[in-house]
């Protein structure tokens, strides 16, 4: 007798118990202000996403919020994924947390199987997202590069350690940083050929945003860069560090955003400090802006 415990898990919520069933709901939903924007108006889709999610134990509307479709191929959003494999009965334990700080930090996620006698370990380190050209990236990237770097290692740890219960689904987050799919060459039913290209998108470039901005300005971030801008002494900028210190204390600023300040600063001094050992005696705020927001 088999010892192996299942992962089929019935989906709770509404059940659907014939093909005109489901697709009267996906021609609701895709009408409705519940349908995810992706699937808005999209009757058919919404239906392939509610039978592709409850192959894995998904209900209707969690699959709708659930699953994705990137670059042509089904994927599943991280915390989904996680949600599935922490509620299968062969799960015993996930566990996220970081190594290190700065270039050397390093995401981790063990995840343990039932009867398996050590977790599965994934890692990926900064020096992985520099490497496969995401640091950096605009989006995501930029803005929450720890939440990246930690759904990467989860997304792999879970894939090797539960493929029976994600069903071979990648993450949506790591599908969205694959490159576009290339043109392909299709032919037609009558025999005659025709070419169907896939337009590839363009890497988004990263601006970073100028002072005089209005929206950037808008932000207790946006009117740090502006002093940080019209600075022209050491002695400014070194306050201005302090000053970011404080408000990194007290809840203005995200780490990341203080991050980012500090790199400004730091870049400026570094301008300022070169400037005044070669002896040059005119400061350009136009030129020494320009530079350090190119770093």
């Amino acid at each position: 007798m088999s010892t192996e415990i299942s992962t089929q898990r019935a989906a709770t919520g509404l059940a659907l118990q014939s093909f005109d069933d489901a697709f009267r709901f996906a021609k609701m939903v895709a009408a409705s202000e519940f349908s995810p924007k992706d699937f808005k108006g999209k009757p058919e889709s919404c239906m392939l996403a509610i039978q592709h999610g409850s192959e894995v134990g998904l209900s209707p509307m969690q699959s709708l919020q659930s699953i994705a479709v990137i670059n042509g191929r089904p994927t599943i959003w991280g915390d989904a994924a996680l949600a599935l494999v922490q509620a299968s009965p062969v799960c015993e334990y996930v566990r996220e947390y970081t190594e290190g700080d700065g270039d050397n930090l390093v995401a981790v996620c063990e995840a343990k199987r039932r009867g398996y006698p050590a977790p599965t370990i994934s890692r990926f380190s900064v020096a992985d997202a520099k490497k496969a050209g995401l640091w950096g990236k605009a989006g995501p990237w930029q803005q929450y590069p720890g939440r990246m770097m930690a759904l990467r290692a989860r997304g792999f740890a879970l894939r090797n350690a539960f493929a029976d219960a994600l069903r071979g689904l990648i993450t949506a987050e790591e599908a969205q940083d694959y490159p576009q799919a290339a043109p392909q060459q299709d032919h037609g039913p009558a025999g005659g050929a025709y070419a169907q290209f896939v337009k590839p998108q363009p890497e988004p470039v990263a601006v970073r945003p100028k002072f005089n901005d209005t929206l950037a300005t808008e932000t207790p971030l946006g009117k740090a860069r502006i002093l940080v801008s019209k600075a022209t002494t050491v002695e400014r900028l070194e306050k201005l560090r302090s000053t970011a210190d404080e408000r990194l204390g007290d809840g203005t600023f995200t780490r990341d955003e203080h991050k980012s300040l500090c790199d400004l600063i730091h870049g400026k001094l570094d301008i300022l400090l070169n400037a005044q050992d070669s002896g040059t005696e005119h400061f350009d705020g136009q030129e020494v802006e320009a530079e350090a927001n190119a770093r």
